[in-house]
């Protein structure tokens, strides 16, 4: 469907500051942490602005944000686009703002223009996109997907020490007017725009990336146990150090595999030695690994090269080691049948683009698993994001917002009639 249809660019520019005013940091980023009172603000200034746009407003148990346009079939499932309001305790203006605020730039645009859609659409703010309050991460759309808050997170704690059930019942009870919808209800598809975080679109100098997919991501915790004992007094072949295994269980990594395949992740983001004392070998060295890669296949030889690594390194030393999976995140491939949309979409506005696999993990991901998704990606100034210096240029974020509103046309044309 191609209407010529434009988004208003002054409107969702200013929308964007709006929303950056709530919870701003004096480096000029966002606070907005999930569940929090400034979270809650901000869902209830889009409420309210929907309100008077005579959009419908609706939560579900999982305290995910709904603002429903009907089209000219109400009782069809809807079709979903949005993205998230939470952010890191020191994050920025556009990480997930820009795609929720372009999701309801799109509806005041159809309303402006009086279209008729092949079923409703609804954008959502998902929950906890971020996971920096309460962990995991993008609970929203994983409860969302499964059905079912999972029990396991009924414990669940923030790093302020609020649970979380208080924290959701806070935040559901914020917006009274708003309707409660059941968990995980039927959609017809689901599209997300986001800021690239990374460093791609701009270095090429083009304004969308057409997200195909995002890389499968394993977190380990590593365990090197060797020998304490004293640093003056204990010669070389005495010593039992894990320090020097992992050292050079590390140096081999760092070296055979992000190197040898461009599309490879290997991150070692925390590492401590105990006892920890200046003077002492330590006895044990704990390490985390952050592996990542779009193809499982790909992913399964990396964490068998890491493992081999680690253990001809511990023999070497004297030492052993234990590895142990902390999370363990497949990779996703998006809808054939969406992306086409998105093609169609770049055609019919003119935007050239590039096709990519997205690095972070996004709500997207666990949509996917119900619906037919995909993501659109905006540059981002130096790849810049989960920092306060995060930046879009106005024209992409405008942009971006046009290929949503293309986009959302051209799909749902597509899956409306079951392509």
């Amino acid at each position: 469907m191609n209407l010529r249809l434009q988004v208003n660019g002054k409107r969702l520019l200013k929308r964007l500051d709006d929303f950056a005013a709530i919870g701003a940091t004096p480096a000029g980023g966002v606070d907005r942490q999930a569940l929090s009172l400034e979270d809650r603000t901000a869902r209830a200034l889009l409420a309210d602005l929907a309100t008077q746009r005579g959009f419908s407003v609706f939560q579900d148990a999982m305290a995910n944000l709904f603002i429903r346009r009907d089209g000219n079939a109400p009782d069809r499932p809807p079709f979903l686009i949005g993205s998230h309001l939470d952010s890191q305790p020191t994050g920025g203006r556009y990480d997930g703002a820009l795609g929720t605020l372009a999701a309801f730039e799109v509806l005041e645009t159809l309303e402006d223009a009086a279209i008729d859609t092949e079923a409703p659409i609804e954008l959502v703010a998902w929950t906890n996109e971020e996971g920096s309050r309460f962990a995991p991460g993008t609970m929203g759309s994983m409860a969302f997907s499964v059905g079912h808050i999972p029990e396991d997170w009924q414990a669940t704690r923030g790093t302020d020490g609020v649970p979380l059930r208080n924290a959701l019942a806070a935040t559901l009870e914020a917006l009274p007017s708003a309707e409660r919808k059941a968990l995980g209800f039927p959609i017809l598809g689901y599209l997300e725009l986001h800021i690239e975080q990374g460093p791609s679109l701009e270095k090429e100098n083009i304004p969308i990336g057409i997200v195909t997919g995002i890389q499968g991501t394993r977190w380990f915790e590593v365990t090197v146990t060797g020998q304490a004992a004293h640093a003056g007094t204990t010669q070389l072949g005495f010593r039992r150090d894990p320090m020097v295994a992992v050292t050079s269980a590390l140096h081999a990594l760092y070296n055979g595999i992000m190197p040898a395949d461009e599309a490879a992740r290997l991150t070692v983001g925390r590492i401590a030695a105990q006892p920890g004392s200046i003077n002492a070998i330590p006895g044990s060295v704990t390490l985390t690994i952050d592996l990542r890669h779009p193809l499982l296949e790909r992913l399964i030889a990396i964490e068998a090269q890491v493992l081999a690594a680690f253990q001809t390194a511990c023999a070497a030393q004297g030492c052993s080691v234990d590895l142990r999976k902390t999370f363990d995140m497949s990779p996703a491939l998006f809808s054939k049948t969406v992306v086409e949309g998105l093609e169609q979409a770049a055609r019919h506005l003119g935007l050239p683009v590039k096709h990519m696999v997205s690095g972070a993990f996004h709500d997207a991901f666990y949509v996917a698993k119900v619906a037919p998704a995909a993501m659109i990606f905006v540059p981002c100034r130096e790849g810049l994001s989960h920092n306060e210096a995060e930046y879009v240029e106005p024209e992409h974020s405008i942009a971006g917002a046009q290929m949503l509103l293309q986009s959302t046309l051209d799909v749902l044309a597509m899956v409306a009639i079951g392509k």
